[in-house]
Formats: C-alpha cells, sequence, structure tokens
C-alpha cells in the first residue's frame, strides 16, 4: 500500500523567505565559482545562519527562519545580507540580486556538488546549467493541508502581480531580452514546471501525487518545479515566481504583500475550484513576464481587462481596509515600485546611462550591499 503524503501544520500566515543570489567576479562583472568557498567561510563565521548550495557554484541561497511580519522578516534578510556580502568580500567575489545575470554564458558554469545537483545535471543536461538563474521564495504557513490546496489554487490569480512586482531579469547573453521578467522562460523548459492540477483538497491532491510517483517521475515535491506548490514537510505553499529583487528592503514588502493576499484569500468563503479559473492563466503570465506592471490581464470569468499595476492598486487598497495590522513601511515599498518602475526597469535605465553591462552588474552589487545612494 502506498504512503500517505502527510501535511504538517504550522502556524497560519508565518512566513520563510529564500533568495538565491548571483556571486560575482570584481574584475569584469561575470559570474564567478565561489559557492563552495563562500558557503564554507560562511559557515565557520555564522554557523547560526541558513545559507546553502544551489545548482552551480555561481549562485548561493540564503533562508530566513521562521517570520510573522515585516520587521521580522527584513532584519532577517538584512543579517543574511551582511554575513554573504561581508565574506564574499574576503574572497574578492561580488553578491548582488537580480534574477537573470545580463552577459553570462550558461556553458562556463560548474554544477555544485551534492546529490541532489548530480541528480538534476544528469536528468536534465545542460538546461541544468541554463538553470543558473535567481529567484526569491516565499513560504506562508497553513494549518492543513485543504488550507494549502485552497490557497495555491486562491494565489494563482496573483501571480502576474507577484511577477510583475519582483521582475529584474530584462537582460540575457547580453542582450535585452524585451521581457521585464526572462528568468521564468529558462524555468518553464522543464517538464514538470507550470502549475499546480485543479484538486479540490488534500485527499485529491494526494490521490494525484500517488498516481505521479507510481510513474516514477518524482519521488518528492521538489521534483515539481510550479509557480506556486504545497511545501507539505514545511506546512507551507512556496510561491516561486519573483525574480530575486536587487534589494533586500523590496524582497521584504513583497513577502508581505504576498502574505496579505493569503489572508484575504482564506477570509473569502470557499469558492468553488474550477479549470475555468486557469482559462488565462498562461496568457495573464506572460503578459507580466514580457510587459511588467504594463501588462494586461483578463478576467477569465468577466473578460474585462486591466493593467497589472491596476490590479495591484486595487489589492493594495483591499489590504488596507481588511487588514490594519499589515505596517505601512511593506506597502509604501510596494507603491514605490508601482510609481517608480520595478527592477527591470532600473536595470534598463542603469544600461542606457552607462553603455556597459560589466558596470551594470558593479551597480547591482553596490544597490545589494547597501553601499550605493538608494536612488541611483
Amino acid at each position: 500500500m502506498s504512503e500517505t503524503l502527510e501535511f504538517a501544520p504550522s502556524e497560519p500566515f508565518t512566513l520563510g523567505v529564500e533568495l538565491e543570489l548571483q556571486l560575482i567576479d570584481r574584475r569584469d562583472g561575470d559570474l564567478t565559482r565561489a559557492a563552495t568557498d563562500l558557503l564554507r567561510l560562511t559557515q565557520s563565521r555564522y554557523p547560526s545562519l541558513d545559507i546553502k548550495l544551489e545548482i552551480t557554484e555561481s549562485m548561493i541561497e540564503v533562508a530566513t527562519g521562521i517570520q510573522r511580519d515585516h520587521h521580522g522578516v527584513l532584519i532577517n534578510l538584512r543579517t543574511l545580507r551582511d554575513a554573504v556580502c561581508t565574506t564574499a568580500n574576503k574572497l574578492n567575489v561580488g553578491v548582488c540580486g537580480g534574477g537573470t545575470h545580463p552577459f553570462q554564458s550558461w556553458a562556463e558554469r560548474q554544477i555544485a556538488e551534492g546529490p541532489r545537483m548530480r541528480h538534476i545535471s544528469d536528468l536534465y543536461g545542460y538546461l541544468a546549467k541554463q538553470f543558473t538563474v535567481f529567484g526569491q521564495h516565499v513560504h506562508i504557513g497553513c494549518a492543513d493541508g485543504d488550507a494549502a490546496v485552497r490557497l495555491v489554487h486562491g494565489l494563482a490569480r496573483y501571480v502576474p502581480h507577484f511577477i510583475a512586482l519582483a521582475a529584474s531579469s530584462p537582460f540575457l547573453q547580453g542582450e535585452d531580452t524585451a521581457f521585464d521578467c526572462a528568468r521564468i522562460n529558462t524555468v518553464a523548459t522543464f517538464p514538470l514546471s507550470g502549475r499546480m492540477p485543479s484538486v479540490r483538497n488534500w485527499a485529491e491532491f494526494n490521490a494525484y501525487f500517488e498516481k505521479m510517483r507510481g510513474t516514477g517521475i518524482v519521488t518528492s515535491m521538489k521534483d515539481f518545479y510550479w509557480d506556486i506548490r504545497p511545501k507539505p514537510e514545511y506546512g507551507t505553499v512556496e510561491i516561486r515566481v519573483f525574480d530575486t529583487p536587487l534589494r533586500v528592503e523590496r524582497a521584504a514588502a513583497l513577502a508581505i504583500y504576498a502574505q496579505s493576499v493569503a489572508r484575504l484569500i482564506l477570509a473569502e468563503s470557499p469558492g468553488e475550484i474550477s479549470e475555468d479559473l486557469y482559462l488565462v492563466y498562461s496568457f495573464n503570465r506572460f503578459q507580466a513576464c514580457r510587459f511588467g506592471l504594463s501588462g494586461e490581464l483578463v478576467d477569465p470569468l468577466t473578460g474585462s481587462r486591466r493593467t497589472v499595476a491596476d490590479e495591484v492598486r486595487a489589492t493594495l487598497l483591499a489590504i488596507r481596509q481588511n487588514l490594519p495590522q499589515v505596517g505601512s513601511a511593506a506597502l509604501s515599498e510596494i507603491e514605490r515600485c508601482l510609481s517608480e518602475g520595478n527592477d527591470a526597469s532600473w536595470l534598463r535605465a542603469r544600461f542606457g546611462k552607462l553603455g556597459a553591462l560589466g558596470a551594470v552588474v558593479d551597480d547591482q552589487c553596490a544597490r545589494f550591499s547597501a553601499s550605493a545612494e538608494s536612488d541611483t
């Protein structure tokens, strides 16, 4: 008899945030192979912090502890940033955000050591090295598996918000892609990417998972590269569509925005989970990736259209009206993104001024470490 996939309950709406960071050669702004050395040195200096290897030696992942509010997330992210940047300086390595490196060559990447990394490399071939892209993952605590399934479906409507607000990957292989978020196009090449199927509760999810496990295609939730997925071992729902922002302040604000949306969703009466809710999912997702906050979203039920920015403004209004406990600092950062543009806009503006992508990466490193002027 197959083993049931148990959902470990957690405190609802608690947060965990992960950031995948770029490791930069200070000489030319390209990616460098430094993850193992950086991890070893960082762990010796800051043993309590959650820092780990990612798929290639040119990236590192940091993760917060369990947090409840904006203050906790921001303080934790700043601590992680300072630790990694301080240690990287000892190795003469830069650290920055951004969903893609603007001109690195995937063929030069080196797969990091570890069974999981080797498995991915053996299975996916060159795609594993091309997976040197950088995202922010936000975990939201759920009381049980049924709540997690409901939340995954409810959050699907907001995926374009998350993509457009966090977009920081306009450049790839030395070219302007014309996308605000090109990173997701890389993730989409994996066969188990996309979205969770329209299961209605945790029992149905378990049945689906058992069928997939029976095929031999998957062995754990890690094998699904969905935009949003349940993480039953943590008791969370994990949102995976954010590019890594250029500043931890924006990363913290995005986490609180997602948490607030989750609160709104679970405060509503449960609606019917129908495939119709996903009729325009791929189109709306593309619009956010391609055009960012100017992307046009279609309501699957009414056919009406609004820009991503207008949808975010309406959501911010609902948060203020219904969730007075949400701090103004996080919401102000989201409003700043709406008024001044996302990180993709900032990167294009810097390239327009500097004319060299290597110089843009230098500015990314300065911006991430908070040593640059805030509005340069």
